[in-house]
């Protein structure tokens, strides 16, 4: 086990680089599946969720080199139409290799995913849009068992947006017998991004980034290569880290079309952001205001970055509010905030934040990914030392986040731990 140590408070200044998104990636490396040959993939973040989709596919037969920033899959040799338990219950993505084996072989077996830290996601909107394109689909001893002489498009309407589902039934509906419609689908960047790559495969998608996606199927796709956009969440917890730290960073690379939200917030709390030709720069101040906010499915404020706006709240002079609409679970860093002396209360979804606080540094226990970052941030802000326990968390999302902020000018470190 590893943890982190953090000496504070500290002011960052400098640049970073922002590294490929790790959730379009994920996605992208399932794609590759729908091909026959070597997709060449590139920007991808070294990461511990993308080592693991590439254990998944290895297993299926593919022929996987990983030469990060790049990624070499060969399908060629697929014979293995299987996710297993093993590898699935650590990554939740790893189910979205069912729709593109479904429409290239026209068989899946793929685990379900079991319980998330942060709250319920099921995977019965995948399943209820492959019946509908005519699978026959069971759930069977914990695995989804996918089956179909070939799938037929269909006009499938999502009762709420989802990502994971959006991109799965994209992936099917490209190889499927006809037109797909995709109703309430997801509209996030990383959609985009993929059906740009798949368009790139000869998909013919059109309307991704929108509420409605049309796909027409075709026989065959062929191998791509294709750079993923950056990460929008690390681009956002980078900026936050400078506006709580009273700090000048700019996250080069970021791309400002894709965080409009949270740099509404941050402007609105007080912090000065430019948009350059290299990027985002935000200038920090002292003291913020209060803000109130909600989160909600792009382009709306993103559930991935109301822990790390939860320590600039801590930094405001008054009262926040902000309210979780997406997992029911995800205030699981609080009581570590209170720890460090946050006046926070919960009340079902919303957290109630007093500012401005004095944090004290002490150790503290990330829950999940996006909790581990603003403990981090908590701790480039406190007073003594932070030790910041189960960052394995943390890796499965930042690439190299402990050196970036290093770099910044924040005295951290990675060390052994032991737990008992």
């Amino acid at each position: 086990m590893e943890k982190l140590v953090i000496q504070g408070p500290v002011t960052l200044s400098g640049e970073v680089t922002i590294s490929g998104a790790k959730n379009a990636a994920l996605p992208m490396m399932a794609a590759a599946l729908l091909a026959p040959g070597e997709s060449h993939l590139h920007n991808m973040p070294r990461l511990q969720d993308l080592i693991t989709m590439s254990k998944v596919l290895a297993i299926m037969g593919c022929d996987v080199r990983l030469d990060w920033p790049s990624i070499k899959i060969d399908t060629t040799s697929v014979d293995n139409l299987l996710a297993p338990y093993s590898l699935v219950k650590t990554m939740r993505a790893s189910v979205l290799v069912m729709g593109p084996m479904a429409a290239r072989w026209g068989e899946a077996r793929v685990s379900l995913p079991g319980g998330c830290a942060i709250g319920t996601r099921p995977i019965n909107l995948h399943i209820a849009g492959l019946e509908a394109m005519g699978a026959d689909v069971r759930v069977e001893h914990g695995y989804v068992h996918v089956k179909a002489r070939r799938l037929r498009g269909a006009h499938i309407k999502f009762p709420q947006p989802t990502v994971t589902g959006t991109e799965n039934l994209m992936m099917a509906a490209t190889l499927a017998k006809g037109t797909t419609v995709l109703e309430n689908a997801a509209r996030e960047p990383e959609i985009e991004d993929l059906a740009l790559m798949l368009n790139k495969m000869g998909a013919r998608i059109r309307g991704a980034g929108t509420p409605i996606i049309t796909i027409e199927g075709v026989d065959e796709l062929q191998p791509v290569s294709h750079h993923a956009i950056p990460d929008r969440i690390e681009a956002g917890t980078f900026l936050v880290a400078g506006a709580v730290t009273g700090g000048n960073v700019l996250a080069r690379k970021a791309d400002p079309r894709h965080l409009e939200a949270v740099l509404e917030k941050l402007r609105m709390a007080g912090a000065d952001i430019t948009i350059e030709r290299e990027g985002i720069r935000v200038r920090g101040t002292d003291v913020y205001t209060p803000l109130d906010i909600m989160t909600a499915p792009y382009p709306g404020f993103p559930t991935d970055m109301q822990a790390q706006f939860m320590i600039l709240m801590l930094k405001s002079r008054g009262q926040s509010m902000l309210t979780e609409t997406i997992f029911e679970n995800r205030f699981m860093h609080v009581p570590e905030l209170m720890r460090m002396g946050a006046d926070i209360e919960v009340k079902g979804r919303t957290a109630i934040v007093n500012g401005p606080a004095h944090l004290s540094g002490t150790q503290v226990m990330a829950t999940d990914l996006r909790a581990s970052a603003s403990l981090v941030l908590a701790g480039l802000i406190s007073e003594g030392t932070t030790e910041v326990l189960r960052i394995y968390h943390m890796d499965r999302g930042y690439e190299k986040l402990e050196e970036k902020l290093a770099a910044l000018g924040a005295n951290i470190r990675r060390e052994k731990t032991q737990m008992y």
